[in-house]
């Protein structure tokens, strides 16, 4: 899914106006009976969800078990990930409107977070799974020790193949990142297959990157540093770039949307599209069309899905797709939001996810996603590879990198056979002036 962000000023306009929303009363005001002498309060709160990924049975759950707990009602909005940003940067700020508990992705927690948007956690992090957690995902939603966004869910990329194609050419699913290569060329070179990796996909063409030892930067303590240019990034993209140029049938101008495309049509429709590199939940768009209830269905005979293979085997590290959620600073039913967040985290809506296809963010139910049989063999492939997955630099700045499409440029000159050191320096000087907000 595509998640759009915003500019660094904006989100410092909202870290700004959320945090002042939030402020104590003045000191001289008479002190109010506390929280533990006054009889619980039954709160309606309301609930932002990020695109429509939530089953409507998952949120029925939500609302029926919040009012049992809390005895208030919740409201829950599915805001376009399209108009995610936008609407949080008018709500939030504002105490009377602002979503109690609210879902971004996660290359946007670290923003969020930076500029205070979000409660803080650290008190309750355990009682809420603790180091059972994702760990990527709650360091993207961190300051130091303190926790103030937790992973919601959780999806990696993998490779989805046409069986029958690669059976058709000969070839075996490959076992190391350079054999990925060469049996898409093998089947380009025959006419009956590739690669479809799109051009300005950086989010699976980084995985090239990773598993060469490379990263977009690094963080020394104080200030974080692009690191494209480093001898193993260039030597990821260099690889990258050999098989954009030799085994792959997408165009450098092409984005992670036109993937979807490609498994729906041109993976469908016998063009030499044999495989893609996309999501987890990839699933609900990749199949055999059903006329009759408009979808896609998943067909383990036709469609096979591998972990990308590492530089000498195992599994790639590749980008972790999915979400983090948290309470928003500026909200007046601090308590009523606490009560839906354990409900979020208890053992029963954790279960609900992983049995819907969704990534559990407490990883004690790993096992569970796993091993549902909805997409057989799917969401365990998925596990392998998000054990293995890594996030964007947790940065101030990097809201603000998305949104120049400094990636996407880079990888997109790359793919159209520029000299990678060169674009690589380029990019570094780029993010060099944006990361660290």
């Amino acid at each position: 899914m595509k998640k759009t962000t915003l500019s660094a000023a904006a989100f410092v306009a909202v870290g700004a106006l959320a945090l002042a929303g939030c402020s104590s009363a003045d000191g001289d005001s008479e002190p109010t009976t506390s929280a533990s002498d006054a009889a619980p309060v039954a709160e309606d709160i309301t609930l932002w969800l990020a695109g429509t990924d939530t089953p409507d049975t998952l949120i029925d759950y939500l609302k029926t078990e919040y009012t049992a707990v809390n005895g208030g009602a919740l409201t829950v909005e599915q805001i376009g990930w399209g108009d995610l940003i936008s609407s949080l940067t008018t709500a939030l700020p504002d105490s009377e409107n602002t979503p109690d508990v609210f879902e971004v992705g996660n290359t946007q927690a670290a923003t969020f977070t930076t500029v205070g948007a979000f409660a803080d956690l650290t008190d309750h992090y355990e009682d809420l799974g603790g180091d059972s957690l994702l760990p990527g995902f709650v360091e993207a939603g961190s300051i130091g020790d303190q926790i103030y966004a937790l992973p919601y869910y959780f999806g990696s990329r993998a490779v989805f193949y046409r069986q029958d194609i690669y059976e058709a050419a000969g070839v075996e699913v490959p076992t190391t990142l350079a054999e990925y290569t060469e049996v898409n060329k093998a089947m380009y070179d025959e006419g009956v297959g590739g690669a479809y990796l799109a051009g300005r996909d950086w989010r699976s063409g980084i995985s090239w990157i990773f598993a060469n030892g490379g990263d977009i930067a690094t963080f020394d303590g104080s200030t974080w540093t692009a690191s494209l240019s480093s001898p193993e990034s260039l030597a990821g993209m260099e690889q990258w770039q050999e098989l954009f140029e030799t085994a792959n049938v997408a165009q450098p101008t092409d984005d992670d949307t036109t993937t979807y495309s490609a498994i729906n049509d041109e993976f469908l429709a016998g063009t030499p599209a044999s495989s893609t590199m996309a999501p987890s939940w990839a699933t609900w768009t990749l199949g055999d069309y059903d006329e009759e209830s408009e979808s896609y269905v998943w067909n383990p005979e036709t469609f096979g899905v591998y972990a990308l293979p590492g530089v000498d085997g195992g599994t790639a590290p590749v980008f972790a797709g999915g979400s983090n959620i948290g309470i928003s600073a500026a909200s007046t039913h601090q308590d009523g939001a606490m009560d839906l967040m354990e409900i979020l985290f208890s053992d029963e809506y954790q279960t609900m996810l992983a049995e819907n296809g969704m990534g559990p963010a407490n990883l004690d139910f790993a096992d569970i996603y796993a091993e549902n049989s909805y997409f057989p063999g799917v969401n365990a492939i998925a596990l392998e590879a998000a054990s293995n997955a890594k996030l964007t630099p947790a940065a101030a700045g990097w809201a603000s990198i998305e949104e120049a499409g400094i990636m996407e440029d880079y990888f997109q000159a790359v793919a159209e056979g520029g000299d990678v050191a060169t674009l690589a320096a380029e990019a570094d000087a780029k993010i060099n002036e944006l990361i660290n907000g």
